[in-house]
């Protein structure tokens, strides 16, 4: 019967030939497993709750594929919800209610929280892990990029290029955000190793990272009296507006402005140009973040841990033509 129980769970430490031998068996008396009982006898439900800020953002919609792709590896399944950015929403599901019954842990990937919403958790007494850019405490496990080293990697590469006056899209300075205080530390580093000069007029905020504010911060730019020669875009949707401002000031990319953003997300390798970026290994952060909910699941009093996700320089055509 454990074996049958392991077979319906998706795990993998059964051999090929005795799950098939289940699998047969199950297809011939039609069997259906019964998740009620399942969660008498274990006390789990077998589901895992994703939370992100915008389920439309393709860089959220690919993690939630990765997420529940690495879930059903291990016999999870994966309940979306969305924030929105709000503020009351987010202290809504870190405080816990009747539905947080329905799942054994909850993978949080909040842009407005803060850390006395993180305080609130702990009524709720459901294992947590945090995704995304936020500073690392101690107190819930975290799996993230190192945004810093990301930031500067993408500004580097455009000095390597021969660019000299480098724009950032994204700043938020009158919030608190991990991510862009972050990319906007590690835009500042590559600038300072190569001795050039910070210049304000370059630095356009976003108050979302979308393609529309990329447009509108990227228009602003090249009004200024002396416009950049490279743009550096806190996100790719960002640079993929910022690119179309271009295109529509008459000007080419990468010829006159190069524009590199980060996220690797699907539509800027099918722009045209193609956009540099740094891709973020989402699937690595869904196997991390998923293997480290069930453990904490198993163990709740496990320490606390970070684990930073690797990321790479992708050069396509926005910045080598």
């Amino acid at each position: 019967m454990r074996t049958v129980s392991n077979v319906v769970s998706g795990y993998t430490h059964v051999s090929e030939r005795m799950r098939a031998k289940v699998l047969a068996a199950i297809e011939e008396l039609d069997y259906r497993p019964n998740p009620v009982a399942r969660t008498l006898r274990t006390g789990r439900t077998g589901m895992l709750a994703l939370v992100v800020p915008e389920i439309d953002v393709p860089y959220f919609s690919e993690l939630a594929r990765d997420v529940i792709d690495a879930a059903a590896e291990v016999g999870y399944r994966v309940m979306i919800d969305q924030t929105g950015h709000d503020h009351e929403r987010e202290r809504q599901l870190l405080t816990g209610d009747d539905r947080t019954m329905l799942f054994d842990g909850l993978l949080f990937s909040p842009l407005v929280t803060k850390t006395e919403l993180l305080d609130m958790h702990g009524s709720m007494r459901m294992p947590l892990i945090l995704l995304g850019e936020h500073e690392f405490d101690g107190r819930y496990d975290h799996v993230a990029i190192d945004n810093v080293a990301a930031a500067c990697d993408a500004v580097d590469h455009l000095i390597a290029i021969g660019r000299t006056k480098i724009a950032a899209i994204g700043s938020q300075p009158q919030e608190e955000y991990a991510t862009p205080l972050q990319r906007s530390a590690g835009y500042d580093a590559a600038l300072a190793d190569a001795g050039m000069r910070r210049r304000a007029d370059y630095i356009r905020t976003a108050a979302h990272y979308s393609r529309s504010d990329g447009y509108a911060a990227a228009q602003a730019l090249l009004a200024l009296p002396e416009p950049p020669d490279a743009i550096f875009c806190f996100s790719d949707l960002l640079a993929i507006g910022a690119m179309r401002a271009v295109f529509d000031a008459g000007l080419r990319v990468p010829d006159d402005i190069a524009v590199i953003g980060i996220d690797d997300v699907e539509e800027g390798r099918f722009a045209r140009p193609s956009l540099s970026t740094i891709s973020l290994d989402t699937p690595f952060i869904a196997r991390e973040s998923v293997r480290r909910i069930l453990a904490r699941i198993d163990d709740p009093d496990l320490e606390a841990t970070e684990i930073v996700a690797p990321h790479r320089l992708i050069v396509r055509e926005s910045t080598t033509g």
